[in-house]
């Protein structure tokens, strides 16, 4: 390959691939002064000078004038250099031209390597940039294959591809190759074969992000949402907070006769939702969380963020749930530990501790009595 061939290649990979040839030119004097040294056993260092103006290629080796030299091979001192040059001044570099002789066989893989890399490394970054601002979005993609177990999707019109491991799956959901899913970017990650996107379908951010596209008045930032706590295919409790008293958080969410909400559980395949109010009253808040449940009471201890709550006794196993789902992701929900008694059971407590009260002050008040009729 010629000079002119090669410039008039990287002017071809400027039109076609839209990355200016500048991109290609600091890495590639680089990579070609470090082979240029390797393979014609140069000590000095090596600077490589691409002209595309000229079409030609320079190749020097050259010494760095200093007062006083500690490495002979990369330096001269300022008194020895003007024995070559008169003008020449401490810092600059002396130069000898090198013949680019049976170079160019070298040059050539080299370069092509260099350009390869290179190419990696833009559509990398560019491929990053473009779906950075797509992580915590939902995304609607293509299904393109199926491989242990993991989903990939591909989302047209970009380069990225899209990865769904098992634990980012809902369970019973059936996934088929060219099957359109919608998914909740996670994160990007870079491998060997570029940028992928960890994407999700059980994550509790996907729950998030269909109410952020069904309810305009979460999109406004009139009503937010606190918290969201998910068991895939089974449940999810959110909590949301009006911002304006005049406007009804829950009714916004829930929608004319459930219809938002209604859409909501019809993506999730049917999975349950609680809609909870978020209070400031840690008393009230834990009650609510508690929902489709109906509380008696609740006591707290702060110094330990837990709370005792009270239903009646029909209400226990709902309050529960099923293997404890909903006493648990109340208590994700809110922060705080609760347990729950029912009333008959609390009710039966509280009598054995004023027993237990009753028998103390009396043993007190008649200590050392031997016999004594407690009936």
């Amino acid at each position: 390959m010629t000079n002119k061939d090669f410039f008039l290649a990287l002017d071809a990979l400027e039109q076609e691939k839209n990355i200016s040839k500048e991109y290609f030119m600091e890495a590639l004097q680089t990579a070609l002064a470090t082979a240029y040294r390797r393979n014609f056993d140069i000590v000095k260092p090596v600077e490589v000078v691409l002209k595309p103006e000229k079409y030609g290629i320079e190749i020097y080796a050259y010494q760095t004038v200093v007062e006083q030299v500690v490495d002979p091979d990369s330096e001269i001192s300022l008194e020895d250099a003007k024995k070559v040059k008169k003008t020449i001044k401490l810092g600059d570099k002396l130069k000898e031209e090198l013949s680019p002789k049976e170079f160019g066989r070298i040059a050539a893989g080299t370069a092509k390597q260099v350009i390869t890399q290179r190419i990696r490394e833009k559509e990398k970054t560019s491929a990053y940039g473009e779906f950075e601002n797509k992580v915590d979005t939902l995304m609607t993609g293509v299904i393109n294959r199926i491989d242990i177990g993991n989903v990939y999707v591909e989302f047209p019109g970009t380069n990225i591809e899209g990865i769904m491991m098992q634990y980012d799956q809902v369970e019973g959901e059936k996934y088929n190759v060219g099957d359109r899913i919608k998914v909740y970017v996670k994160k990007l990650r870079e491998t060997a074969y570029g940028v992928q996107a960890i994407v999700s379908r059980s994550n509790a951010g996907f729950v998030k992000k269909l109410f952020e596209l069904e309810v305009p008045e979460i999109q406004d930032g009139v009503v937010e949402i606190i918290n969201v706590v998910r068991e895939v295919g089974y449940r999810t409790k959110i909590a949301i907070n009006s911002k304006d008293p005049n406007v009804d958080a829950l009714g916004a969410c829930v929608g004319a006769k459930g219809v938002r909400v209604n859409a909501i559980v019809y993506q999730l395949g049917g999975e349950k939702i609680d809609i909870i109010v978020y209070s400031d009253d840690p008393f009230e808040y834990i009650a609510r969380a508690l929902s489709p449940a109906k509380v008696i009471s609740v006591e707290i201890d702060e110094i330990t963020k837990s709370a005792r709550v009270i239903v009646s006794d029909d209400k226990l196993s709902l309050a529960i749930g099923k293997g404890g789902q909903n006493v648990r992701l109340a208590a994700k929900l809110t922060g705080w530990k609760i347990d729950v008694k029912s009333e008959s059971k609390a009710n039966e407590e509280l009598k054995t501790e004023q027993n237990h009260t009753d028998v103390d002050d009396i043993g007190g008040i008649f200590s050392g009595t031997e016999d004594i009729n407690l009936d």
